[in-house]
């Protein structure tokens, strides 16, 4: 019986979430054990793809599941319209655009498509600030795998302009922006759209560097316009 017992018990802990929000572990081949958040629509069915958000939290003052914290406080508000599955890491090292960092974050994309029922016609990386400049990183890496970016009060990291916005990028910047200027971030979006890239710019006035959750608003906007870009 105690055989028994131990054996249901071992199953119930591997079994993956089903619904709501869970703060869990993945290991990383090198890197490590990387704590992650994942928010499970209520409604969620296998039998229907859901999208897939990776959000990709700011820097700061780091504590455990800090990716968690900023979902559940911007992400999830922000683009509840799409009504997908996300998942947020807590970046393993000082930056996202670090080789170990990339790994993790993949690793988590490639994990929630194995065990989740993810449109991959339908994957969003989403961050702010340090995140924001990572969404820029890893959607010009990994042009394959995202099919739509929101960067929100970033810089781009230094990628080359030819591989950014490869799919349709909704920016989001303060004018009041005290950090990170807003005026290159505008020129580059100029830039970009010269060159026929589909991208938006979304303007704001009255929100400083770190008033991140008046951002939300905005990001609804964003999600409501990648949504119709995935229309089509």
């Amino acid at each position: 019986m105690k055989i028994m017992l131990t054996s249901v018990l071992l199953v119930l802990l591997n079994q993956l979430p089903a619904r709501g929000v869970h703060e869990l572990v993945l290991p990383v081949t090198g890197v490590g054990q990387v704590l992650y958040g994942i928010s499970i629509p209520d409604d969620y069915n296998p039998k229907n793809p859901r999208p897939l958000v990776v959000a990709l939290h700011p820097g700061g003052t780091r504590m455990r599941y800090y990716g968690s914290a900023y979902m559940q406080q911007v992400v999830a508000p922000g683009v509840s319209d799409l009504k997908p599955i996300i998942v947020a890491p807590d970046c393993p090292t000082q930056g996202w655009t670090d080789p170990a960092a990339e790994r993790a974050v993949m690793a988590l994309v490639e994990h929630a498509f194995a065990n989740y029922a993810i449109d991959r016609r339908r994957v969003l990386v989403v961050g702010f600030s340090l995140g924001g400049r990572g969404t820029w990183f890893m959607a010009s890496r990994h042009p394959d795998v995202f099919t739509a970016a929101i960067p929100m009060a970033a810089a781009t990291g230094g990628e080359p302009i030819e591989r950014l916005a490869a799919m349709p990028t909704y920016v989001i910047h303060s004018r009041d922006d005290q950090v990170v200027p807003f005026a290159p971030a505008e020129r580059n979006a100029r830039e970009l759209q010269k060159m026929g890239r589909e991208i938006k710019f979304d303007a704001l006035f009255d929100l400083g560097h770190f008033e991140m959750v008046g951002y939300v608003d905005a990001l609804r906007r964003g999600a409501r316009w990648v949504a119709d870009r995935w229309k089509n």
